[in-house]
């Protein structure tokens, strides 16, 4: 299939990208995100992501798409305007969120509920970590990043498309993981802390909280026990994206016992 050419940057197709880049409530109003470069494209159509548009500059090779998207040539200094990095490599896209409101029966397993970790950085390589170790999912509450910023998306590294992310209020998350039979602790400190690594991690949700307050009162009063991360006494605290790494280790650990990952 031919590629269109625009040409304008007051084009729909083009103030549409910018839009969704800039503004969280058009990216939920139109259940969509932009997203960036060859790789996560690749990622994208590895695994199933319904796109909506192709953009590329000049001369950048496309895979295969399904006939449904559509493709479009712009000229490079428009592919730069309406990207959200300084080098788009080629490629911006337009893709279809999936539902980031929480199911009604959620699966028992590994899940990290983050809790108010606003910097999308953080939430992105979370979910990314999450993904490696073999997390069935990760909730968001109390104003975590969004999930389809484009900073988040492209810290995910393509786990955005394959492991599933939910919006919800704690109480909500607790109560959920709690009829799926899912123990739910906190990573702080108190005085029923246990190490992490004394805890079987296996089934469980662990609450991650933000990088200036930690996890919230509410959370403590909803969590059923917490756990610390051994460290230097040196040491006052980790960042929300390593300690959630460690917990996510833990979680993931049997599974890597018995030869269901593979050593990067």
């Amino acid at each position: 299939m031919e590629r269109e050419v625009i040409t304008s940057r007051a084009n729909p197709l083009i103030a549409r990208v910018r839009k969704l880049n800039a503004r969280r409530a058009f990216r939920r109003m139109e259940n969509a995100f932009a997203a960036e470069g060859p790789k996560l494209l690749a990622e994208a159509l590895r695994w199933g992501a319904e796109l909506e548009a192709v953009i590329a500059a000049p001369g950048t090779a496309l895979p295969e798409l399904p006939d449904r998207v559509r493709r479009v040539e712009v000229p490079d200094s428009l592919l730069a305007s309406m990207a959200d990095t300084e080098a788009p490599q080629g490629i911006v896209f337009i893709c279809k969120g999936k539902a980031l409101a929480m199911p009604e029966q959620l699966l028992e397993g590994r899940w990290l509920v983050l809790d108010g970790v606003q910097d999308p950085g953080n939430v992105g390589t979370i979910w990314r970590t999450a993904d490696a170790f073999g997390a069935d999912g990760l909730i968001l509450c109390n104003g975590c990043a969004d999930p389809w910023n484009p900073k988040t998306v492209r810290a995910t590294m393509g786990a955005v498309f394959r492991l599933p992310v939910y919006e919800g209020t704690l109480v909500e998350a607790a109560d959920k993981l709690a009829r799926a039979g899912v123990p739910l602790y906190a990573a702080a400190l108190r005085d029923d802390t246990e190490d992490v690594r004394n805890i079987c991690l296996e089934r469980s949700a662990v609450i991650i909280g933000s990088e200036g307050r930690g996890v919230s009162e509410q959370a403590l009063t909803l969590c059923q026990k917490t756990v610390k991360i051994p460290m230097l006494a040196r040491c006052e605290s980790l960042n929300a994206a390593v300690a959630a790494a460690v917990v996510l280790w833990e979680m993931g650990r049997e599974r890597l016992r018995e030869g269901e990952m593979h050593h990067v």
